[in-house]
């Protein structure tokens, strides 16, 4: 099983990519990772990715494929593997789409776990980082023993920049301009399964499990 899965920031694709890989046996593969790994083993990719990276620009949509598509064709990718944070765009999409036709591969589904920014925007609000050993702990569903403070360390929680409200509604807005579209784009293509986000953790897994029908 090949899937994309689609979500806006805090909405919980990341955790449940993790799920469906563990559940599957199949690789969780995110951008992120493919450029560490390859920066870290000095690939030729990596160089590329680097160049950009150092200059604080976006890597170009047709390397960020490039990478992606030399990651899925890895021998541990044989029986399907989970992208996570790509594609972000209808470009990313679109190459992707076409350097998988080139090798004879096709996407099975994109997932999309779909949360109203309200509830993002409350959710990603209600982290907290520790300042001391970097443990992430939430107001409402993962609360410290004591409040204000870390239960690994015993230094003080923060409010990260990244979760503040009003960062938070900048990144919806980009995610809703960007990566909107690809939900048409995949519903076009049949592939697309939405399932609600908003319910416990596990209950959106099963609803992924019972969409992916195995």
């Amino acid at each position: 099983m090949k899937i994309i899965m689609l979500g806006a920031p805090g909405a919980g694709k990341g955790t449940q990519a993790k799920k469906i890989a563990a559940k599957y046996n199949i690789p969780h593969i995110s951008t992120g990772d493919i450029f560490r790994a390859n920066i870290k083993n000095g690939t030729e990719l990596g160089k590329k990715a680097q160049t950009y990276m150092d200059q604080g620009l976006l890597v170009p949509d047709e390397l960020v494929v490039d990478l992606v598509v030399d990651r899925v064709g890895q021998e541990d990718c044989k029986d399907g593997y989970v992208l996570d944070g790509f594609p972000r765009t209808i470009p990313q999409a679109e190459a992707l789409d076409k350097a998988l036709a080139a090798i004879g591969e096709k996407m099975d589904f994109a997932i999309d776990v779909d949360v109203p920014d309200e509830n993002i925007i409350r959710r990603m609000g209600g982290r907290r980082a520790c300042v001391g050993c970097g443990a992430t702990y939430h107001l409402e569903y993962a609360p410290t023993k004591v409040e204000g403070i870390c239960d690994t360390c015993g230094k003080e929680l923060i409010l990260r920049e990244d979760d503040k409200p009003e960062t938070v509604q900048k990144r919806l807005g980009v995610y809703h301009e960007q990566t909107q579209p690809l939900i048409d784009y995949y519903t076009a293509a049949g592939i697309l399964r939405t399932v609600d986000g908003t319910v416990d953790i596990n209950d959106v897994f099963q609803a992924i499990v019972g969409l992916l029908g195995a």
